[in-house]
């Protein structure tokens, strides 16, 4: 039996160093906006999620969600997969190097446990005092998560008490990484990207920053848990059919900064704005 074919996208804006692996694939997201120093369309040399069927131009809503669509779109592998150029998932194995790509996962370690599983998420993100909802309240505008549970309401009524479920947690799989078979992929593009275009119009973002304005990529990676839950919970994907993977940042974390941003945001509502 052959080895099922699986494709990970690497979103990236700039130039950076990349897996040595052919199983990733380097893509430039938001291509169709973005301009080098002389304003002319920017090129890195990689894969851009500005053709054919796109929505490269709404980058700034949707950050790397821009190439997760460009991928279902276009990529032909039995699973699909989305990482970024700075931070991926990590091997099982134990690993005696200090350079972190060495640390990530190879197609010879994912390859042969693509048959026994479905979906591979990161290790969950653990919040310990907050909800994913009242972390998202107070380090962003709550108001994105009333009008997403509004349109899960009105489009896919199903999903609403898994919603309300999830929200409640205080933990989850974040960052919008993942790997997935192909046909689950399909289906969940088409609930992601249905929510988020129809939130894309019911945000007014004329007065959020440009790090606020970011919100579908935000509500994508909590809405993902809704999508895992909910598939889980009805039978369509079996537990032991998802495999959790360590992730790892390419360089180096402020943990301080992003301590002392947590707690502020928690006790004092001041909103995130690295």
């Amino acid at each position: 039996m052959e080895t099922p074919t699986v494709k990970i996208v690497v979103t990236t804006h700039k130039e950076y160093r990349m897996p040595d692996d052919p199983m990733y694939i380097p893509m430039q997201v938001g291509a169709a906006i973005e301009k080098d120093e002389n304003g002319d369309p920017l090129d890195l040399g990689y894969l851009m999620d500005s053709t054919g069927d796109n929505i490269s131009d709404r980058n700034a809503l949707y950050c790397e969600l821009t190439g997760l669509y460009w991928a279902w779109k276009h990529m032909d592998a039995d699973y699909l997969g989305l990482v970024h150029y700075r931070r991926h998932f990590g091997s099982l194995k134990k690993i005696n190097s200090k350079d972190p790509f060495d640390h990530v996962i190879k197609s010879d370690e994912l390859g042969p446990m693509l048959g026994q599983y479905l979906v591979f998420v990161p290790k969950k993100r653990h919040y310990v005092i907050e909800s994913l909802y009242s972390h998202y309240a107070h380090t962003h505008y709550v108001v994105h998560l009333y009008e997403t549970r509004g349109i899960i309401a009105r489009r896919c009524p199903e999903y609403l008490e898994t919603y309300d479920h999830v929200m409640k947690h205080y933990s989850g799989h974040m960052f919008n990484m993942m790997i997935m078979e192909r046909t689950l992929m399909n289906e969940y593009c088409s609930w992601l990207f249905m929510i988020l275009s129809e939130l894309d119009k019911r945000v007014n973002t004329s007065g959020l920053s440009f790090y606020q304005g970011r919100y579908c990529g935000r509500v994508g990676e909590i809405i993902f848990n809704v999508w895992l839950d909910y598939q889980v919970q009805s039978g369509r994907i079996r537990k032991d059919q998802v495999k959790e993977l360590p992730y790892i940042y390419m360089e180096p974390v402020d943990y301080g900064r992003k301590t002392s941003s947590f707690l502020k945001a928690k006790f004092f509502h001041k909103k995130y704005e690295f």
